[in-house]
């Protein structure tokens, strides 16, 4: 919650912002009559601003942290629907969960194998989280063959098997090692093999790169979670004060 003294800096700034200088005096000082809006009362106001920052420099971090995090917001919520509609069986914990963590992921991050059993132990001990992922081939050919046995493996009921075999057997990404992770997950491999080059699948991989780029996201792992980009594996704890953020009532955050 913001201070008195961080509230008043808003409430002037904003007033400065928008050309009402009147309403900004009013924001330092109820009782004082507003003056005619002129340039020597901008001025006056521009100088009581300056000075305040000046004495409590403390408050531009603080300031510059809730600008940012109103855009996230703002970028979250103009894609929220697209981020959170998870491709038809690419979805773990409860689909019904009050919660979505959205996973950007790419099978040859090892930081994402770290990040899967943070996801697990997360889904485990939460029946609200509804995991959401979303494959995001940064690294490599070979991950984007993944991803595309992936979404094949969701297509046939099976992305879980998929996704566990993929992040828990060591071994790096390679043609060799996806299909015997196919093989391990009981998958149809002349299904999968086809769906190797699917238009619709390649085009699901697009539409994920793109919601990435628009994001910002600048690798993997990446979670969304309510209004929170969060970048790298950063572990189980954070994850779940996440989601406790994310369920709480809009006007108490922040």
């Amino acid at each position: 919650m913001m201070t008195k003294d961080v509230r008043l800096v808003w409430a002037i700034a904003g007033a400065l912002a928008a050309g009402v200088a009147g309403a900004a005096l009013a924001a330092a000082n109820p009782t004082a009559a507003a003056p005619a809006e002129t340039p020597a009362g901008r001025a006056a106001i521009e100088r009581i601003v300056r000075d305040y920052i000046l004495a409590h420099p403390e408050i531009i971090p603080e300031a510059m942290t809730r600008m940012q995090n109103r855009e996230v917001t703002r970028l979250l919520d103009s894609n929220r629907k697209e981020i959170e509609t998870p491709f038809a069986g690419a979805v773990a914990g409860n689909p019904k969960g009050d919660v979505s963590v959205v996973v950007f992921f790419d099978y040859a991050c090892p930081y994402c194998r770290q990040g899967h059993a943070d996801i697990a132990r997360l889904a485990a001990g939460d029946p609200g989280v509804r995991v959401v992922y979303r494959d995001f081939p940064v690294l490599s050919p070979a991950s984007e063959e993944a991803a595309m046995a992936s979404l094949s493996a969701a297509q046939q009921g099976r992305y879980t098997r998929f996704h566990d075999a993929m992040f828990e057997t060591p071994g790096k990404v390679a043609h060799e090692r996806t299909v015997a992770m196919v093989r391990k997950a009981g998958l149809n491999e002349v299904r999968t093999a086809k769906d190797l080059n699917a238009p619709a699948l390649k085009a699901e991989i697009t539409r994920n790169l793109e919601l990435g780029r628009a994001l910002g996201l600048t690798g993997t792992p990446s979670y969304v979670v309510g209004n929170q980009i969060l970048s790298g594996a950063v572990g189980y704890d954070k994850l779940k004060e996440a989601v406790a953020a994310a369920r709480k009532p809009a006007d108490s955050a922040g």
